[in-house]
C-alpha cells in the first residue's frame, strides 16, 4: 500500500487508545444508543462507551457489522455489554423498536446519532431518491430518536440525559457535489441547538465536527470524488481531504469516539448546544 492510501486505511481500535472518564453516570444501569454501530465511528464509540462502563445498544442496518463490533469488544476484554439492534433508520417502526429494546436493557440516558451516508453528484444531477434516503438516515432519524428518547431521559433517577450528534466540517462550510451531506450536517447542528433550547439544562446536546476521518465512508467516496473532479485518487487524498488542514494526517475513529465520551461526561456539563470542532484548522485558517 502506498503512503497516500495508508492515510485512509481504517485502523484497528486498541483498548489503550480509548479514553476513560470517572463519571457516576457511566454505569451498566444506563444505556447509550449508538447508530451506525456496525463500522467506523459508530463502532469505535460503541467500544468506547462500553469501556467507560455503559450498556451500549449499537444499531445498524448491517447485521454482520454489528456482530463484528461485539466480537471486537470481546477481543479487547471490555466487560460492559454491547447489545445490538439490526434496524433501518428510514423505517419508523425500526426507529421505535431501537428505543424500546434499549429501554429493556436499562435506563436510556445517552443517544449518539452517528450513522451517515454519502453520494457524490452535482445538484443538477443529484438523484432525489438518494437525497431522500440520506435525509431520513442523517437528519430525520436523529430527530425522531431524540423525540422518543426524551421521555426516557426524564424518567431516569436524576431526570437527565444527553444527545450527541455527528456533524462535520460540512456543517460549517460546504464542498461541491455533496449537497445532501452538506444539508444534513447543517441540519444536525440546528437539531443540536434545538434540543438545548428545549432541554431546560437537564437534557444536554452537543455536536462533533471533524474533518476527514479514516472510515469506510471516507475511503469509499474517494473513487467517485476522483471521477467527478477529473483528478487522481492520490490527489483526492492530498488536495481535497488534507489540502486545507494544517494537520498532515486524518483523525481515527477512536479519536472521534473519545470526543463523544467527553461530551457525554460530567466534564462537559457546560457543553449544551455547542459544537466540538476538531478539523485540524480546515475551516478556520487559510493560506
Amino acid at each position: 500500500m502506498d503512503s497516500s492510501r495508508e492515510q485512509v486505511a481504517v485502523p484497528e481500535i486498541t483498548r489503550d487508545r480509548i479514553h476513560t472518564v470517572d463519571d457516576d453516570s457511566f454505569t451498566a444501569d444506563n444505556c447509550c444508543i449508538v447508530t451506525g454501530g456496525g463500522s467506523g465511528i459508530g463502532r469505535a464509540l460503541s467500544l468506547a462507551a462500553a469501556e467507560n462502563g455503559l450498556t451500549v445498544v449499537a444499531t445498524d442496518i448491517d447485521d454482520d457489522g454489528l456482530a463484528e463490533t461485539v466480537a471486537h469488544g470481546e477481543e479487547l476484554g471490555i466487560e460492559a455489554p454491547i447489545e445490538t439492534v439490526t434496524a433501518d433508520l428510514t423505517v419508523d417502526d425500526d426507529v421505535e423498536r431501537i428505543v424500546d429494546e434499549a429501554a429493556s436493557y436499562g435506563d436510556v440516558k445517552y443517544l449518539a446519532n452517528v450513522a451517515g451516508m454519502q453520494h457524490i453528484d452535482a445538484i443538477e444531477d443529484f438523484p432525489m431518491g438518494a437525497y431522500d434516503r440520506m435525509h431520513r438516515v442523517m437528519l430525520r432519524a436523529p430527530l425522531y430518536l431524540t423525540k422518543l428518547c426524551l421521555p426516557h431521559f426524564r424518567e431516569t433517577d436524576d431526570g437527565r440525559g444527553c444527545v450527541g450528534n455527528m456533524a462535520s466540517v460540512h456543517g460549517h462550510y460546504v464542498t461541491a457535489e455533496k449537497v445532501a451531506y452538506n444539508v444534513s450536517k447543517f441540519g444536525l447542528r440546528g437539531l443540536t441547538q434545538s434540543i438545548a433550547a428545549e432541554g431546560d439544562g437537564d437534557v444536554r446536546s452537543f455536536s462533533v465536527s471533524t474533518g476527514y476521518v479514516k472510515t469506510p465512508l471516507v475511503a469509499n467516496q474517494i473513487p467517485d470524488t476522483a471521477e467527478s473532479r477529473g483528478i487522481s485518487v492520490d490527489e483526492v487524498i492530498s488536495d481535497v481531504m488534507l489540502g486545507q488542514a494544517r494537520n498532515d494526517e486524518m483523525m481515527e475513529p477512536v479519536d472521534v469516539a473519545n470526543l463523544f465520551v467527553l461530551g457525554f461526561s460530567k466534564l462537559a456539563r457546560h457543553l449544551n448546544g455547542g459544537d466540538l470542532l476538531f478539523d485540524g484548522g480546515m475551516t478556520l485558517t487559510y493560506e
